[in-house]
Protein backbone atom coordinates (compact mmCIF):
# COMPACT_ATOMS: atom_id res chain seq x y z
CA UNK A 1 0.00 0.00 0.00
CA UNK A 2 1.46 3.36 -1.05
CA UNK A 3 1.97 5.99 1.58
CA UNK A 4 0.22 9.28 1.02
CA UNK A 5 2.19 12.41 0.45
CA UNK A 6 2.03 15.30 2.91
CA UNK A 7 2.71 19.00 2.38
CA UNK A 8 3.98 19.30 5.93
CA UNK A 9 7.66 20.27 6.11
CA UNK A 10 9.86 17.92 8.03
CA UNK A 11 11.82 19.68 10.75
CA UNK A 12 15.42 20.22 9.72
CA UNK A 13 18.09 18.61 11.83
CA UNK A 14 21.85 18.47 11.99
CA UNK A 15 23.80 20.42 9.37
CA UNK A 16 20.68 21.74 7.60
CA UNK A 17 19.31 23.32 10.80
CA UNK A 18 22.71 24.81 11.65
CA UNK A 19 23.03 26.22 8.13
CA UNK A 20 19.55 27.78 8.33
CA UNK A 21 20.34 29.33 11.71
CA UNK A 22 23.64 30.70 10.43
CA UNK A 23 21.88 32.11 7.37
CA UNK A 24 19.27 33.83 9.56
CA UNK A 25 21.95 35.33 11.80
CA UNK A 26 23.90 36.48 8.75
CA UNK A 27 20.83 38.24 7.35
CA UNK A 28 20.20 39.90 10.73
CA UNK A 29 23.80 41.15 10.93
CA UNK A 30 23.59 42.49 7.38
CA UNK A 31 20.33 44.29 8.20
CA UNK A 32 21.92 45.91 11.25
CA UNK A 33 24.96 46.98 9.22
CA UNK A 34 22.78 48.40 6.48
CA UNK A 35 20.56 50.45 8.83
CA UNK A 36 22.97 51.01 11.71
CA UNK A 37 21.91 54.66 12.13
CA UNK A 38 18.32 53.62 12.83
CA UNK A 39 19.50 50.97 15.30
CA UNK A 40 21.59 53.60 17.12
CA UNK A 41 18.50 55.78 17.42
CA UNK A 42 16.34 52.95 18.76
CA UNK A 43 19.04 51.47 21.03
CA UNK A 44 18.21 53.64 24.12
CA UNK A 45 14.55 52.56 23.91
CA UNK A 46 15.50 48.88 23.59
CA UNK A 47 17.85 49.17 26.58
CA UNK A 48 15.14 50.88 28.61
CA UNK A 49 12.57 48.22 27.64
CA UNK A 50 14.93 45.43 28.66
CA UNK A 51 15.90 46.80 32.06
CA UNK A 52 12.60 48.42 33.07
CA UNK A 53 9.95 46.34 31.27
CA UNK A 54 11.15 42.82 30.44
CA UNK A 55 13.74 42.05 33.10
CA UNK A 56 11.46 42.95 36.07
CA UNK A 57 8.81 40.51 34.78
CA UNK A 58 10.54 37.72 36.70
CA UNK A 59 9.34 39.45 39.88
CA UNK A 60 5.75 38.47 39.02
CA UNK A 61 6.52 35.07 40.55
CA UNK A 62 6.52 36.76 43.99
CA UNK A 63 2.69 36.77 43.75
CA UNK A 64 2.79 32.98 44.10
CA UNK A 65 5.34 32.87 46.95
CA UNK A 66 5.51 33.56 50.66
CA UNK A 67 8.29 35.91 49.78
CA UNK A 68 11.11 36.81 52.13
CA UNK A 69 13.76 39.31 51.01
CA UNK A 70 16.32 37.36 53.04
CA UNK A 71 15.61 34.09 51.17
CA UNK A 72 15.07 35.62 47.74
CA UNK A 73 12.75 34.34 45.02
CA UNK A 74 14.48 30.97 44.71
CA UNK A 75 14.48 30.30 48.47
CA UNK A 76 10.94 31.50 49.32
CA UNK A 77 8.11 29.01 49.85
CA UNK A 78 5.68 28.44 46.98
CA UNK A 79 2.06 29.01 48.09
CA UNK A 80 0.25 28.93 44.73
CA UNK A 81 -2.92 31.04 44.67
CA UNK A 82 -2.97 31.60 48.43
CA UNK A 83 -2.07 35.29 48.11
CA UNK A 84 -4.88 35.86 45.61
CA UNK A 85 -7.42 34.06 47.84
CA UNK A 86 -6.34 36.12 50.84
CA UNK A 87 -6.51 39.29 48.79
CA UNK A 88 -9.98 38.74 47.36
CA UNK A 89 -11.69 36.62 50.02
CA UNK A 90 -9.51 36.71 53.14
CA UNK A 91 -8.45 39.25 55.75
CA UNK A 92 -7.38 41.84 53.15
CA UNK A 93 -10.51 41.49 50.99
CA UNK A 94 -12.39 44.49 52.41
CA UNK A 95 -9.48 46.89 51.84
CA UNK A 96 -8.72 45.43 48.41
CA UNK A 97 -12.28 45.70 47.08
CA UNK A 98 -12.61 49.20 48.52
CA UNK A 99 -9.46 50.23 46.66
CA UNK A 100 -10.74 48.49 43.50
CA UNK A 101 -14.09 50.34 43.64
CA UNK A 102 -12.38 53.69 44.26
CA UNK A 103 -9.98 53.13 41.36
CA UNK A 104 -12.81 52.37 38.95
CA UNK A 105 -14.89 55.30 40.22
CA UNK A 106 -12.05 57.84 39.88
CA UNK A 107 -11.20 56.51 36.41
CA UNK A 108 -14.83 56.78 35.30
CA UNK A 109 -14.92 60.37 36.56
CA UNK A 110 -11.90 61.11 34.39
CA UNK A 111 -13.34 59.20 31.43
CA UNK A 112 -16.76 60.86 31.39
CA UNK A 113 -15.72 64.38 32.41
CA UNK A 114 -12.05 64.55 31.42
CA UNK A 115 -11.87 62.70 28.10
CA UNK A 116 -14.15 65.07 26.08
CA UNK A 117 -12.31 68.24 27.21
CA UNK A 118 -9.18 67.80 25.00
CA UNK A 119 -11.43 67.11 22.01
CA UNK A 120 -13.40 70.30 22.64
CA UNK A 121 -10.16 72.28 23.07
CA UNK A 122 -8.74 70.87 19.83
CA UNK A 123 -11.92 71.83 17.95
CA UNK A 124 -11.76 75.31 19.47
CA UNK A 125 -8.10 75.77 18.46
CA UNK A 126 -8.89 74.56 14.95
CA UNK A 127 -11.72 77.05 14.55
CA UNK A 128 -9.72 80.06 15.76
CA UNK A 129 -8.59 82.21 12.85
CA UNK A 130 -5.98 84.51 14.45
CA UNK A 131 -2.62 82.75 14.73
CA UNK A 132 -1.43 84.99 17.58
CA UNK A 133 -4.57 84.33 19.62
CA UNK A 134 -4.41 80.61 18.83
CA UNK A 135 -0.76 80.32 19.93
CA UNK A 136 -1.45 82.25 23.14
CA UNK A 137 -4.36 80.01 24.12
CA UNK A 138 -2.43 76.86 23.23
CA UNK A 139 0.54 77.96 25.35
CA UNK A 140 -1.72 78.76 28.31
CA UNK A 141 -3.46 75.39 28.15
CA UNK A 142 -0.29 73.36 27.45
CA UNK A 143 1.78 74.93 30.23
CA UNK A 144 0.20 73.12 33.25
CA UNK A 145 1.35 69.76 31.86
CA UNK A 146 4.96 70.74 32.54
CA UNK A 147 4.30 71.68 36.16
CA UNK A 148 5.46 69.09 38.68
CA UNK A 149 2.74 66.97 40.28
CA UNK A 150 4.05 68.03 43.69
CA UNK A 151 3.58 71.71 42.81
CA UNK A 152 0.08 71.09 41.44
CA UNK A 153 -0.97 69.25 44.59
CA UNK A 154 0.52 72.01 46.76
CA UNK A 155 -1.52 74.58 44.83
CA UNK A 156 -4.67 72.51 45.25
CA UNK A 157 -4.15 72.11 49.00
CA UNK A 158 -3.34 75.81 49.42
CA UNK A 159 -6.36 76.99 47.42
CA UNK A 160 -8.72 74.66 49.29
CA UNK A 161 -7.36 75.22 52.80
CA UNK A 162 -9.53 76.69 55.53
CA UNK A 163 -9.51 80.39 56.44
CA UNK A 164 -6.84 81.45 53.93
CA UNK A 165 -7.73 79.24 50.96
CA UNK A 166 -9.00 81.03 47.83
CA UNK A 167 -12.23 79.03 47.60
CA UNK A 168 -13.17 79.49 51.25
CA UNK A 169 -12.34 83.21 51.14
CA UNK A 170 -14.39 83.81 47.97
CA UNK A 171 -17.33 81.70 49.19
CA UNK A 172 -17.31 83.50 52.54
CA UNK A 173 -17.39 86.93 50.86
CA UNK A 174 -20.27 85.89 48.58
CA UNK A 175 -22.34 84.40 51.42
CA UNK A 176 -21.60 87.38 53.70
CA UNK A 177 -22.55 89.81 50.93
CA UNK A 178 -26.02 88.25 50.79
CA UNK A 179 -26.34 88.34 54.57
CA UNK A 180 -25.66 84.67 55.25
CA UNK A 181 -23.46 82.98 57.83
CA UNK A 182 -20.65 81.00 56.15
CA UNK A 183 -19.13 77.90 57.72
CA UNK A 184 -15.60 77.09 56.62
CA UNK A 185 -15.31 73.89 54.56
CA UNK A 186 -12.33 71.61 55.03
CA UNK A 187 -12.28 70.27 51.46
CA UNK A 188 -9.26 67.99 51.94
CA UNK A 189 -10.68 66.27 55.02
CA UNK A 190 -14.10 65.37 53.62
CA UNK A 191 -14.06 62.30 51.41
CA UNK A 192 -17.09 63.40 49.35
CA UNK A 193 -14.99 66.13 47.68
CA UNK A 194 -11.92 64.04 46.83
CA UNK A 195 -12.98 62.56 43.47
CA UNK A 196 -14.17 65.93 42.18
CA UNK A 197 -10.95 67.64 43.29
CA UNK A 198 -8.81 64.90 41.73
CA UNK A 199 -10.71 64.99 38.42
CA UNK A 200 -10.83 68.79 38.04
CA UNK A 201 -7.15 69.24 38.87
CA UNK A 202 -6.32 66.51 36.34
CA UNK A 203 -8.41 68.21 33.65
CA UNK A 204 -6.67 71.53 34.30
CA UNK A 205 -3.22 69.96 34.16
CA UNK A 206 -3.50 67.55 31.22
CA UNK A 207 -6.37 68.54 28.93
CA UNK A 208 -4.37 71.13 26.97
CA UNK A 209 -1.45 68.82 26.32
CA UNK A 210 -3.76 65.90 25.47
CA UNK A 211 -5.50 68.04 22.85
CA UNK A 212 -2.34 68.02 20.69
CA UNK A 213 -3.19 64.57 19.29
CA UNK A 214 -6.70 65.62 18.27
CA UNK A 215 -5.51 68.98 16.92
CA UNK A 216 -2.94 67.20 14.74
CA UNK A 217 -5.69 64.92 13.42
CA UNK A 218 -7.85 67.96 12.62
CA UNK A 219 -4.99 69.56 10.70
CA UNK A 220 -4.86 66.44 8.51
CA UNK A 221 -8.44 66.92 7.24
CA UNK A 222 -8.41 68.28 3.64
CA UNK A 223 -9.28 71.98 3.45
CA UNK A 224 -11.33 71.27 0.30
CA UNK A 225 -13.99 69.58 2.42
CA UNK A 226 -14.59 72.76 4.41
CA UNK A 227 -14.62 74.89 1.27
CA UNK A 228 -17.18 72.59 -0.34
CA UNK A 229 -19.31 72.74 2.82
CA UNK A 230 -19.20 76.55 2.75
CA UNK A 231 -20.36 76.54 -0.86
CA UNK A 232 -23.28 74.33 0.17
CA UNK A 233 -24.19 76.84 2.87
CA UNK A 234 -22.96 74.95 5.93
CA UNK A 235 -22.16 77.10 8.97
CA UNK A 236 -19.37 76.65 11.51
CA UNK A 237 -21.27 74.21 13.76
CA UNK A 238 -22.46 72.17 10.78
CA UNK A 239 -18.88 71.90 9.50
CA UNK A 240 -17.68 70.74 12.93
CA UNK A 241 -20.45 68.15 13.20
CA UNK A 242 -20.25 66.84 9.62
CA UNK A 243 -16.52 67.16 8.83
CA UNK A 244 -14.31 67.77 11.87
CA UNK A 245 -15.73 65.19 14.27
CA UNK A 246 -16.04 62.38 11.67
CA UNK A 247 -12.53 63.25 10.48
CA UNK A 248 -10.97 62.68 13.92
CA UNK A 249 -13.30 59.82 14.96
CA UNK A 250 -10.65 57.10 14.36
CA UNK A 251 -8.21 59.03 16.57
CA UNK A 252 -10.89 59.45 19.24
CA UNK A 253 -11.59 55.70 19.21
CA UNK A 254 -7.89 54.78 19.48
CA UNK A 255 -7.38 57.16 22.40
CA UNK A 256 -10.56 55.86 24.05
CA UNK A 257 -9.33 52.26 23.79
CA UNK A 258 -6.04 53.25 25.43
CA UNK A 259 -7.90 55.19 28.11
CA UNK A 260 -10.18 52.22 28.89
CA UNK A 261 -7.15 49.95 29.10
CA UNK A 262 -5.63 52.26 31.70
CA UNK A 263 -8.82 52.50 33.73
CA UNK A 264 -7.15 50.82 36.73
CA UNK A 265 -3.92 52.81 36.39
CA UNK A 266 -4.87 55.93 38.30
CA UNK A 267 -1.90 58.22 38.98
CA UNK A 268 -0.95 57.20 42.51
CA UNK A 269 1.53 60.09 42.97
CA UNK A 270 -1.26 62.65 43.08
CA UNK A 271 -3.40 60.45 45.33
CA UNK A 272 -0.48 60.00 47.75
CA UNK A 273 0.03 63.76 47.86
CA UNK A 274 -3.65 64.63 48.32
CA UNK A 275 -5.18 61.91 50.48
CA UNK A 276 -5.00 61.18 54.19
CA UNK A 277 -6.26 58.31 56.41
CA UNK A 278 -9.50 60.21 57.10
CA UNK A 279 -10.64 59.92 53.46
CA UNK A 280 -9.37 56.43 52.61
CA UNK A 281 -12.97 55.30 52.06
CA UNK A 282 -13.10 57.35 48.82
CA UNK A 283 -9.44 58.08 48.04
CA UNK A 284 -7.60 54.80 48.55
CA UNK A 285 -6.89 53.17 45.15
CA UNK A 286 -5.16 49.98 44.01
CA UNK A 287 -1.80 51.69 43.54
CA UNK A 288 -1.76 53.22 47.02
CA UNK A 289 -3.09 49.98 48.50
CA UNK A 290 -0.24 48.09 46.82
CA UNK A 291 2.23 50.71 48.05
CA UNK A 292 1.10 50.34 51.65
CA UNK A 293 1.04 46.54 51.48
CA UNK A 294 4.51 46.33 50.00
CA UNK A 295 6.43 49.18 51.63
CA UNK A 296 4.66 50.37 54.79
CA UNK A 297 4.91 48.73 58.22
CA UNK A 298 4.87 44.92 58.23
CA UNK A 299 5.02 44.64 54.40
CA UNK A 300 3.59 41.62 52.62
CA UNK A 301 5.35 41.42 49.27
CA UNK A 302 3.28 38.49 48.03
CA UNK A 303 -0.05 40.27 48.54
CA UNK A 304 1.32 43.49 47.06
CA UNK A 305 2.56 41.73 43.93
CA UNK A 306 -0.70 39.78 43.61
CA UNK A 307 -2.67 43.05 43.68
CA UNK A 308 -0.43 44.54 40.97
CA UNK A 309 -0.79 41.41 38.84
CA UNK A 310 -4.60 41.53 39.11
CA UNK A 311 -4.44 45.19 38.11
CA UNK A 312 -2.38 44.37 35.01
CA UNK A 313 -4.50 41.37 33.96
CA UNK A 314 -7.77 43.30 34.27
CA UNK A 315 -6.25 46.23 32.35
CA UNK A 316 -5.15 43.91 29.53
CA UNK A 317 -8.62 42.33 29.40
CA UNK A 318 -10.23 45.76 29.18
CA UNK A 319 -7.95 46.76 26.28
CA UNK A 320 -8.89 43.59 24.36
CA UNK A 321 -12.60 44.11 25.09
CA UNK A 322 -12.57 47.80 24.13
CA UNK A 323 -10.63 46.99 20.95
CA UNK A 324 -13.18 44.34 19.91
CA UNK A 325 -16.14 46.63 20.58
CA UNK A 326 -14.52 49.48 18.66
CA UNK A 327 -13.65 47.19 15.74
CA UNK A 328 -17.21 45.88 15.59
CA UNK A 329 -19.04 49.21 15.68
CA UNK A 330 -16.59 51.71 14.16
CA UNK A 331 -14.11 49.57 12.15
CA UNK A 332 -11.28 51.30 14.06
CA UNK A 333 -8.97 49.28 16.27
CA UNK A 334 -5.42 48.96 17.57
CA UNK A 335 -5.02 45.60 15.82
Amino acid sequence: MKKGFSNKKEPQTGKAATAEKTSWMKRAVEAVKRDWQLWVLVAPLLIWLYFYAFRPLSGVSIAFLKYSPFKGIAGSDFVGLENFKNLMFGASAELFWRAFRNTVAISLYGLFFGFPVPIILALMFHELRGNRRKKLLQTVTYAPHFISEVVVCSLVVTMLSMNTGLFNVVLEKIVTFFGGDYQQIHFMSESKFFRTIYTLSGIWKESGFSSIVFFAALCGIPVELYEAAKVDGAGRFRQIWSISIPGILPTIMIMLIIRVGNILNVGYEKVLLLYNPGIYDKADILSTFTYRMGIANNPDYGLSTAASLINSVVGFALVVLANRISKKFSETSLW
